[in-house]
This record gives structure tokens, sequence and C-alpha cells, in this order.
């Protein structure tokens, strides 16, 4: 069977990361594997990662109609309304009234000037309250991009739908979805610093208020290779995650309302592997909706939780990490990752990740399809260093679990250039994952995040 999981939207940002990385520097010691990098460029980009969930670091932004919460969780939470605003919802044609009130994150500046910038939030959002994430980038000419939204978005879907917005561009960048992208890295101008804006919003005069734990963005230079440096096996040889397994394909046909069923619900069922991997699960009353005849219904809720109704599809990346952190005492971010043996840093440490590759079927043995756009969890490595990997895109949930060869593997995840099987050049994702993990650490898990540039 071939899955694919992404939407035209997700395989025109694949297209333009292609194009546009003509001479970007690589990650890591990529920029050997791509020939060096061009005159003036960075001998090798870096990926960084900024947030705020402190309260502390709370209080270096700007509030206006929020405070900070302490405590076991601190975040920001609705104290009054700085204003309202009519929100007119494109996916339900309603128009209603909303209080807000907002926060401005200080300026970030980007540790090299960067090409991709993709957010990541954690909240909670009680009926009648949402929120909305946006970024300002500066780039390295001096100029501002608009305001851009990266995300409207509630946990449910009772007062607004969740959703990207298209058709943000400013001639230097666009938003494909989840991710600001600069338009041509190689001629620039690249991002050099960024600030985020968070609205929250209530019904007016409403209790119920959202609360957000975690907001923040990974920022890339955005390797260009077609291959990239072969890694040995190193502390996660011979270490298996115990993960639960479950096939998105037993659920095709059902809810296709949400991305057509389950057919493309490979990043849904992958999140929902990994939180229920950290014992957290939907209750019996947020699955009462699921039709009692259907097994594994938390994969169906999971694919309702993370549609964006613009998008038209579950894979999302920030509204995965976003769902992930619902549950108590879990949270969760988009990023990047170097290497595999970062990966292997993590799994070391007892956490999972979830995978966005692409390929086609030739060059992953044993998985049986190709595809434009696929997410699957890494839970562990062989003896030998071969990668254990719980694919959903498997005919029932015991043959989720697979073991790709290395080399294979670390090739399709961390590129950024492919081949189709049609000789075509395609875009890869360059090491895109989600990180899903508790709020409480031990020693080795905080190491083992900082290594990969999760502090």
């Amino acid at each position: 069977m071939i899955t694919v999981t992404t939407t035209p939207r997700r395989t025109v940002l694949a297209a333009a990361v292609a194009a546009a990385v003509g001479t970007t520097a690589s990650i890591g010691q990529g920029a050997a594997a791509a020939g060096g990098p061009a005159p003036g460029r960075p001998k090798a980009s870096t990926i960084q990662n900024k947030s705020w969930r402190t309260a502390a670091q709370w209080r270096s932004g700007t509030a206006d109609g929020v405070g900070v919460v302490t405590g076991a969780r601190p975040g920001v939470t609705f104290r009054r309304a700085a204003g309202t605003v009519d929100y007119a919802d494109p996916h339900t044609g309603t128009t209603r009234t909303w209080e807000y009130a907002t926060w401005l994150s200080p300026r970030q500046r980007a540790a090299v000037p960067a090409s991709e910038l993709i957010t990541s939030w954690n909240a909670d959002t009680p009926a009648g309250t949402w929120l909305r994430v946006e970024v300002r980038g500066t780039y390295t000419d001096g100029t501002d991009s608009p305001w851009y939204t990266l995300g409207i978005w509630a946990a449910g879907d009772g007062d607004i739908r969740r959703t990207s917005v298209d058709d943000q561009a400013d001639g230097k960048s666009s938003v494909w979805t989840d991710t600001f992208s600069i338009d041509d890295a190689a001629a620039g101008p690249l991002l050099a610093s960024w600030r985020l804006r968070l609205t929250l919003y209530r019904a007016p005069g409403g209790d119920a208020v959202p609360t957000v734990w975690l907001l923040g963005a990974m920022t890339s230079a955005v390797p260009d290779r077609f291959e990239v440096p072969a890694s040995v096996p190193g502390p996660a040889a011979g270490v298996e995650l115990t993960v639960p397994r479950y096939s998105q394909n037993v659920h095709v046909g059902r809810y296709p309302e949400y991305d057509n069923g389950g057919e493309a619900w490979c990043s849904p069922t992958s999140s929902q592997m990994i939180v229920e991997s950290w014992g957290r699960a939907p209750s019996a009353e947020e699955l009462a909706w699921v039709n009692p005849e259907f097994d594994d219904p938390q994969v169906c809720h999971a694919a309702r939780q993370t549609y964006d109704y613009q998008y038209a599809g579950c894979g999302n990346w920030s509204f995965n990490a976003a769902y992930a952190a619902t549950y108590p005492g879990l949270q969760a971010v988009v990023t990047r990752i170097a290497s595999l043996a970062d990966a292997e840093r993590l799994i070391a440490a007892g956490i999972p990740l979830i995978t966005s590759q692409s390929f086609h079927e030739a060059e992953l043995d044993g998985a049986g399809y190709g595809t434009a756009g696929h997410l699957m969890t890494v839970i562990g490595f062989t003896a030998e260093g071969d990668v254990i990997a719980n694919d959903p895109a498997s005919d029932d949930n015991e043959a989720v679990r697979r073991v790709y060869r290395r080399r294979q593997f670390e090739n399709i995840w961390l590129r950024t250039k492919r081949y189709d099987a049609a000789g075509q050049v395609r875009g890869g994702t360059g090491g895109v994952c989600y990180l899903y993990y508790p709020t409480r650490l031990t020693a080795a898990q905080r190491e083992a995040l900082a290594a990969v540039g999760i502090a």
C-alpha cells in the first residue's frame, strides 16, 4: 500500500525547501557531503530551540491582560480583557465576539541566519477559549516580515475550528501550513531574529480561561544535501523502549471528514503511540463520540484532535505536539535532529521520537511502500545499530514493529533533497521530529534533551 500522508501544501513546502537551499550550509558535517559551503556562508549551520516556560522567562515578555502562573507548571493565563474582537471562523461561517489578552516575547536572535522557523506551544484551552500564535521576523537586510499566523488553535473543536492560515507571504518569506520559510535562501535575505505573539481568547464575561505552559520556536539553516554522513551505532545499540503499536491502516474508511480516514493518519497514530508510552490516554468520556464498533478508538480521537481545517489534514506538526501536551504531565516540541547519534541519546534516556521522512519504495527495505511524507516512531535500535520503528503504515497492530537498516533510515530522514521513483528532484524534511516527554525528567533525560538543544 502506498501511504501518502501529506496534502499538496506539505508537498509544496518540501519543493520550496529543496529550491531554496541551493547554497545553504549543512548541519554538522553535512557541508562536506554537499560539497562544502558557499563562500561567505557559515561552515556549519545550527539548529536552535528557544522556548518560554519558566515564570522568570514568561515575565521577560510584554503582557497586556495576561498574568504569570507559578507553581509546578508555570505559564501565562488570561487575567483581564485587553479588548474585544469579532472572529469570523472561515470553516463554520459564524462570527463571534471574543475578549482577548496578549503576550509578546522578547526578540530572539537566530544562532545563525535561518531559513525556517517552526513553533510549538503547550496549552490548556477549556471550552469557551482558544489561542493564536504569530511570528514576526527581522531579516538580515534589516526589514521586518508581517505578523504571520502560525496557528489558530483549541484543544477541542466546539468553539472554533483549529486552523492554519494560507496565503501569507511578503516576497521574502512565506508560511507553509506550520512553517515560516525563506523564499530563496541562496539569494537572501535570511531570518536574523524573531518575536512570537501569543493571543488568548475567551467568551466575553466567561469564567473559563486558557493557560499556556510553553511557547517556543525552532530555527534552522536548512541543510542542502541528497546524502548525509553515515553514523555508527552508539549508546542505544540493543535498547528498545516499550511503546504501544497502532496501525493507521485498520482505520481506513473511518471518519473520512478527518483527512480521508485512517490511510492519512500517520501523524496522529504516531502521536497516540508515544502519548500512551508515557502512561497517558483519553478518558472514556472523551472517546464517547467514537463508534463503539471501532477498535483503538483513541486513534480516531487523536485524528480529530490534530485535524487542521485549512490544511485539511492531521499532519500539522505544531498541532500534533500541542495535542500531546494536553495530557497531564506531558510537554512536547517540534524540532530538528542533526544526526542519528542524537536520536540514540534520546532513546538511551528513555525518550522515543516521531520522525518525518519521504522516500520511494526502493529506498527503505521492508517498508513496502513509498511516500511523499510519512511519520513513524523510533523506539529503539538493534544490537547492530539498525532502527527499530513503530511504523503505523502497517496492515495491523502486530505488524507495526519494523526494523529498518540504519544507513537507509538516517538518509531518508535527515536529507533535504531526494530523487523520487521517476528521477525527479523532491524535498525532504531535514530531520524534523516531534519530542514528547514528561514535565518531570530524570537527570539522564534532561541531559539527552539538552544535547539536542531542548533545555
